[in-house]
């Protein structure tokens, strides 16, 4: 074993490397190591709903509180609460167990440093490398000077606190019938809490009874089937959809439509570009976002910068360039003016404000984005390097880059958190992408029969 961090922290299948007690235990060690010489050394530890997360959570207690850090809980809560309680309480380090859009038997592991930011890529390879050199077992620590255990009992409180002190001067309760879909996870309390805070009266709140087994399970963000049908039935106005832990939001229109973080971005760009509330006007995206996007961004006055898929990334480029805005097309967005964090439940209540400017049903708004046609398919892949090494797979990669040349383009990727390879087609013209659609299909069954 070589690594333990992916592209968004450590994730994988539950009692299998890394996501074992053992590894999460010494992982604990080797964090209370590589922060052994602070003067302070205090973590916060926030969960979603897995069945594993209390074991996860207790197994990193143990080995932190063996190297002298004292451990803060806050129950379940979502990845950005972690990420502003770790702020809020001016703690070291935040620690979120959870694996996000990922069925109930994965979870995972990822941390904030002390202003609520992840990690960097060199902090978790030194971390990596204390962990694999077991350099941990130098440390010393006995009697009282082991770290000592203690929870928030008002940490939800305080989170939603923190999200309604978000909210625009100006915004209005819209009068939308509206239904959200908490996806059995970390929002499924919290949701239900803020929004008969904020006076909401036609709100239906669906798939917030968690029971560890549940939790994005036919629901939420990766799947929106559910909500799309409640919308429909309800004669709902919209529905908001929230991913395990509650980082990104997916909308659904009142025809039961799918509006995605690109066109979510635009309908809150279409509105507050014109007012300057964009800082530079310039909005960070990814190479999967939709190639309209940027055609109907720059239309409206704005500009857009993309980078490589992952928040940790959008978040870089938006520091770099003062922006404001920034986002992936599955929902992941961020108002940097508020925190450096996706945030579903916020990213919610900032759409309505945008959507609140005028009396347009969000089906019209989201329609004024252009929008090349998109396949996005997903292969299962036992090893990913290998098969990207295939000789009749780069035959039919560069085939493909001659077929999309001036006419769309195409996006190979392995998951970092998932074995699968996504391959994203993209052009204005649809017939190109379901003749490539069906040359792949048929290509991976033969593949994957080897």
């Amino acid at each position: 074993m070589t690594e333990l961090f992916g592209t968004d922290g450590i994730r994988g299948l539950v009692n299998k490397y890394p996501l074992t007690a053992e590894v999460a235990f010494n992982l604990g060690r080797a964090v209370g190591y590589y922060y052994q010489n602070k003067d302070k050394k205090n973590a916060l530890i926030g969960k979603d709903t897995r069945l594993s997360g209390d074991m996860l959570e207790a197994a990193l207690t143990a080995g932190l509180c063996s190297t002298g850090f004292n451990v803060i809980t806050a129950g379940i809560i979502t990845t950005p609460g972690v990420a502003f309680l770790t702020k809020y309480f001016n703690i070291e380090l935040g620690i979120v167990i959870s694996a996000s859009h990922n069925p109930f038997h994965d979870n995972g592991i990822k941390f904030f440093n002390g202003n609520g930011y992840k990690l960097s890529e060199k902090q978790e390879k030194d971390i990596e490398n204390i962990f694999f050199n077991e350099s941990y077992a130098k440390l010393n620590i006995s009697g009282s000077n082991i770290g000592k255990v203690e929870s928030i009992k008002n940490a939800t409180d305080l989170y939603i606190s923190h999200i309604i002190k978000t909210i625009p001067n100006h915004f209005i309760i819209p009068d939308y019938k509206i239904i959200i879909d908490c996806a059995n996870g970390a929002s499924s309390k919290i949701t239900e809490e803020l929004f008969n805070r904020l006076n909401f009266k036609n709100i239906k709140i669906i798939n917030n009874v968690p029971d560890g087994y549940n939790i994005n399970y036919k629901c939420g963000s990766t799947y929106l089937k559910t909500l799309q049908l409640q919308v429909l039935q309800d004669n709902a106005d919209l529905g908001f959809a929230y991913d395990g832990d509650a980082d990104r939001a997916l909308t659904v229109d009142e025809k039961g439509q799918i509006v995605d973080g690109d066109q979510m971005m635009f309908i809150y760009a279409y509105h507050f570009l014109k007012k300057g509330e964009l800082g530079n006007n310039t909005i960070v995206t990814t190479h999967m976002s939709n190639m309209g996007f940027d055609e109907t961004i720059r239309e409206i006055g704005g500009k857009v910068i993309r980078t490589d898929i992952g928040d940790k990334y959008v978040l870089k480029k938006m520091i770099e360039n003062n922006s404001y805005l920034g986002g992936e097309q599955s929902g992941h967005i961020i108002f940097l003016k508020y925190g450096p964090h996706g945030d579903g439940i916020e990213t919610s209540i900032q759409l309505l404000s945008a959507l609140g400017e005028n009396d347009e049903k969000i089906s019209s708004q989201a329609a004024k984005m252009k929008k090349y046609h998109q396949k996005l398919l997903n292969f299962t892949i036992k090893n990913k390097q290998l098969f990207l090494q295939d000789n009749k797979f780069r035959e039919i990669k560069e085939e493909m880059l001659s077929a999309f040349k001036f006419k769309g383009r195409i996006l190979i990727r392995p998951s970092g958190t998932e074995k699968i390879i996504r391959i994203l087609l993209e052009s204005k013209n649809e017939d190109i992408l379901e003749y490539w659609e069906n040359v792949l299909n048929e290509y991976f069954e033969i593949y994957t029969k080897k």
